[in-house]
């Protein structure tokens, strides 16, 4: 995980070409390519391309800040923490983005935006936990402090996010494909062109996610440069 941060972080732009080209063909070959007939979904099913991978992309975000948290603790880097903050925060909004998506979908093929359907609520629920772990963060003044507590809940986040997610919608009934008995797409899609948009949309929604984590860490690390630079000259 740290070698694939680092890889990454470097300056090197192919995987930052890469992203904007899978993002390019998942955009236009999901608007253009010829999707199957299912009965009330019909063309909303294209916003598998886009719903899905946001969803692939927060648990990824979600994944690497819990790991840098973990590191954290061990550590006492605050890098470390800086890295976990920011890759928390663009899995919110990957969160935010999947919650929206979701919706727009919802409506059209449920008739209403949110149905209380078992995993909209878990997802509303786990992106709280989420939001509450920035709160938690807010409301304390000393960086280690900070640090350290937030990395606590940042492990307890992510290990309350898995069963909101991925367990409690499968075992409750459910309108959402893939939870309570209801088969997932890929088990009754026989169009294969649907798998040639929908993969290369979730690793470039993933390296999108990792690219705009990349950057608000560099935006920290010179902010924290910046007010180390004026503690010294007691500015």
């Amino acid at each position: 995980m740290g070698g694939l941060f680092q890889m990454l972080n470097s300056k090197s732009i192919w995987w930052k070409s890469l992203c904007a080209l899978l993002l390019m063909y998942s955009v236009v070959g999901g608007f253009l390519m010829r999707v199957p007939r299912l009965s009330i979904v019909n063309e909303t099913i294209r916003a598998l391309y886009y719903h899905v991978p946001m969803w692939f992309g927060m648990v990824f975000m979600f994944l690497i800040s819990t790991w840098y948290a973990v590191k954290y603790l061990r550590n006492h880097r605050m890098d470390d923490d800086i890295i976990s903050v920011e890759f928390a925060n663009t899995g919110l909004v990957f969160g935010l983005l999947g919650i929206v998506t979701g919706m727009i979908w919802a409506n059209y093929t449920w008739g209403t935006p949110w149905h209380g359907d078992p995993k909209q609520n878990g997802a509303a629920i786990a992106l709280l936990v989420y939001f509450a772990y920035f709160v938690l963060r807010g409301s304390l003044r000393n960086d280690e402090q900070r640090a350290r507590l937030g990395a606590v809940y940042n492990i307890f986040a992510f290990f309350a996010m898995i069963p909101l997610i991925f367990i409690i919608p499968r075992m409750t009934s459910s309108m959402h494909p893939g939870s309570g008995g209801n088969p997932g797409f890929n088990m009754y899609d026989l169009d294969n062109n649907m798998r040639k948009v929908f993969y290369p949309a979730v690793i470039g929604w993933i390296l999108l996610g990792c690219w705009i984590a990349s950057l608000r860490i560099r935006l920290r690390r010179i902010e924290e440069r910046i007010l180390d630079e004026a503690y010294e000259k007691g500015v």
